[in-house]
């Protein structure tokens, strides 16, 4: 009866594994599959209409996971309104995650990370360029690539000590002041920023 118990929790362990294994990312088919069965019910059901066009008929293929990890990691820093870094292959960069710095080198894994006010490191030899980046996301892929997507980057040397000082202290005072929850989020936001832009400064 035990070897019987046995038996049926192996076979049951087993389907249950079979059931419930799901491919990873990296495992799928570069190119993007095709929606055959809905094309032809379609063509069943209307076939004096052309099928419409699904969102994966807009997606460009994606390329192919390297069997070798690359010597460089690709990276793109995209904004709403500009292009800072376009394709540009470094050796590595440091985001500003919400859990803390996080460095991506060539052959990292798979992520996505949101980014809190902090600075960029781009290091490409011995060059470090540094941009403030206000927040936002970083996809990075299996194929060693990396984008970032943030509201404003702007480099570190291009900020003004001053005007950081007086803006940390005009949305102190504001915090301070605040009677609503609307303006404590807003001075809060305010100070985190400013605050993040000083460490940049000093740091």
């Amino acid at each position: 009866m035990l070897r019987q118990a046995q038996r049926f929790l192996v076979s049951r362990a087993s389907a249950s594994v079979t059931r419930w294994s799901r491919p990873f990312s990296t495992d799928l088919p570069a190119e993007t599959a095709g929606d055959s069965k809905f094309v032809d019910a379609w063509k069943k059901s209307i076939p004096n209409m052309d099928p419409p066009r699904t969102p994966s008929a807009y997606m460009a293929p994606r390329p192919p996971t390297p069997s070798t990890i690359p010597s460089k990691l690709t990276v793109n820093l995209v904004l709403p309104y500009d292009s800072v870094l376009s394709a540009k292959e470094i050796d590595m960069v440091i985001v500003p995650a919400t859990t803390g710095q996080m460095g991506v080198l060539p052959g990292h894994v798979a992520t996505i990370a949101e980014l809190k006010p902090g600075v960029l490191s781009v290091h490409e030899g011995n060059d470090v360029t540094k941009y403030f980046l206000s927040g936002g996301f970083a996809f990075v892929h299996a194929n060693s690539v990396a984008d970032i997507i943030a509201i404003e980057a702007t480099p570190v040397d291009h900020i003004d000590p001053n005007l950081v000082q007086k803006g940390l202290a005009e949305f102190q005072q504001k915090l301070s002041s605040a009677s609503t929850d609307v303006e404590k989020a807003e001075a809060q936001i305010g100070v985190d920023v400013h605050s993040a832009l000083n460490a940049a400064l000093t740091g």
